[in-house]
C-alpha cells in the first residue's frame, strides 16, 4: 500500500509540475516540495543540501572521479545524495575519503535522507569509482 501511494504522489505531482510549466495552473499553487526538486541528470552524482533531494544540489560527473575536499557551498551541508550513474559513489564525512561513509549505488541509487547514516550537514568528500558497495 505505501508504494502505491508513493507512485501517485510521484505521478500528481509530475502532471502538477506539467501543468505549471504549460501555464494552465500559477507556480505558486505548487507545492514547495515539487517546485524546489532539481533532477539528476544521467551519469551524474548529484549531493543535495535537504533531504528528499531539494535545494542546489553539487553535481559531479561520474566519469570525472573522485573529490577530496567538497566545494565550500555543499561540503558540511549534503543530506541527500542521487546516483545516477553507472559507477558507485561513497559520500565521506571527513576530507579525502576519511571517517564515516555511506555507498550509493549505481544507475539511480538514492539515498533520501542522510541523517540515517549519522551523514546529514557532515559531507567532506565523494569518491566514485567501480568498486560495488559492500565490498
Amino acid at each position: 500500500m505505501r508504494r502505491l501511494r508513493a507512485r501517485t504522489t510521484l505521478t500528481g505531482a509530475a502532471v502538477v509540475l506539467g501543468t505549471v510549466l504549460a501555464g494552465a495552473v500559477p507556480a505558486q499553487a505548487v507545492p514547495a516540495q515539487v517546485r524546489d526538486r532539481i533532477a539528476c541528470p544521467r551519469g551524474f552524482v548529484c549531493i543535495y543540501p535537504e533531504i528528499d533531494f531539494v535545494g542546489q544540489p553539487y553535481v559531479k560527473r561520474a566519469v570525472d572521479g573522485s573529490v577530496r575536499h567538497l566545494p565550500d557551498y555543499i561540503r558540511g551541508a549534503g543530506s541527500s545524495v542521487i546516483n545516477n550513474s553507472g559507477r558507485t559513489a561513497r559520500v565521506y564525512q571527513k576530507d579525502s575519503y576519511f571517517g564515516r561513509h555511506v555507498c550509493v549505488g549505481r544507475d539511480g541509487g538514492t539515498i533520501n535522507d542522510l541523517r540515517s547514516y549519522q551523514l546529514n550537514d557532515v559531507t567532506h568528500s565523494l569518491k566514485v569509482n567501480d568498486t560495488l558497495c559492500g565490498a
